[in-house]
């Protein structure tokens, strides 16, 4: 399915994460997914965007939007396998992906950020 990431700029800076982490949970926004990046670029998929883009804006900080794939995988070898063979034979570039399965669960979330989303997600069926 497709999904609105938000992405941030933090400092590199203990406790910046946190912060970030204390400021949705106090508005009562739940983290789906996150990633940062050692640049400092956080990407974070949440349940309500348009609540989480607003109180982060209210605190000052610089949001971006790009919509991302949210899919459901076998939590097994090769179960995203499968899907980013299709994308990228349908000639899509991933720009990036970020997931977690926690061990022994049977699925996995994987968040992947493409060039097309909508053609994306049409052609792995989610």
């Amino acid at each position: 399915m497709i999904r609105t990431e938000l992405t941030v700029r933090l400092p590199n800076s203990p406790g910046a994460v946190a912060g970030i982490c204390r400021l949705l949970s106090d508005e009562h926004v739940n983290i789906i997914a996150l990633s940062l990046e050692s640049s400092g670029r956080l990407h974070v998929l949440v349940d309500n965007p348009v609540r989480a883009r607003g109180v982060l804006a209210a605190h000052h900080h610089q949001v971006t939007e790009h919509d991302v794939l949210l899919m459901v995988t076998g939590n097994q070898a090769g179960g995203l396998a499968r899907a980013l063979t299709l994308i990228a034979a349908a000639g899509i570039n991933v720009n990036y992906t970020y997931a977690a399965g926690a061990e022994g669960s049977a699925s996995a979330a994987v968040v992947v950020a493409v060039d097309d989303a909508l053609r994306a997600a049409a052609i792995v069926g989610t």
